[in-house]
């Protein structure tokens, strides 16, 4: 009797994920509302006061959506707090609220900057049209390989279809891409197209949820043709830093 053909090696592990796709805010950006709670305290106002008034869905969504600018947004949040608290006050608040300082969070930052050696990161976040800038101050303007901003795209979180514009320019199929995020209904909403959603309370939430990622083998790097330099080697005239 013939002998069986050698059973063909195994294929190398396939990536755990295809890409990884992460919230901004309450999981890589913080802000100070040191100012804020300070001005609140001055007008006899709870903390949070603003916050509630200005994340307000009728004040916050047509900012997140691109409808209105960083100015009318912030009259909005006068026109909620003058019932409370006087004019001037009142625009103090909305001032300090709209122009909060922020920072990156590093331990996090670091564990996405190791994901794009292994598969594609994208940004999902519901922003403000200014959001590349606020991306530069912080230095994180390289951090992703695509940023779907919902202010861009007119659709936020947790509408199923920024989840798919995400995992379309990641080039990968929703049940192959990890979702991390700060809230739990878009995770909820991540889930339900079949992505592994990850509640984001921690950086330890997160290096767990990386861990597959960042042990799978790492991504190739684009070939380039002869002659050409990468972007970092061109020259930068008019680069501000």
């Amino acid at each position: 009797m013939p002998k069986p053909p050698p059973a063909s090696p195994p294929h190398p592990r396939e990536r755990s994920f295809d890409a990884v796709l992460c919230d901004l805010d309450g999981v890589i950006r913080f802000y100070d509302m040191t100012e804020v709670t300070r001005l609140e305290q001055a007008a006899g106002l709870p903390p949070g006061s603003t916050a509630a008034v200005g994340y307000a869905p009728e004040n916050d969504l047509p900012l997140l959506l691109g409808r209105i600018t960083r100015r009318e947004w912030a009259a909005s949040i006068v026109r909620g707090l003058t019932p409370r608290v006087p004019l001037h006050r009142a625009q103090a608040l909305a001032h300090a609220f709209s122009h909060a300082g922020f920072r990156a969070d590093e331990p996090v930052v670091d564990l996405l900057r190791r994901v794009r050696g292994h598969c594609p990161l994208v940004l999902v976040t519901n922003a403000p049209v200014w959001l590349d800038e606020d991306l530069a101050a912080l230095g994180l303007d390289g951090l992703a390989d695509h940023v779907v901003n919902s202010s861009r795209v007119g659709i936020a979180k947790p509408d199923h279809r920024i989840y798919e514009i995400a995992a379309e320019r990641a080039g990968a199929v929703p049940g192959r891409c990890l979702f991390v995020d700060d809230r739990q209904e878009n995770v909820d909403a991540a889930a339900a197209l079949g992505m592994t959603g990850v509640h984001f309370r921690g950086v330890g939430d997160l290096r767990t949820a990386l861990a597959p990622v960042l042990t799978q083998r790492r991504r190739p790097r684009p070939v380039r043709p002869p002659g050409t330099r990468s972007a970092s080697s061109r020259p930068a005239a008019g680069r501000t830093c």
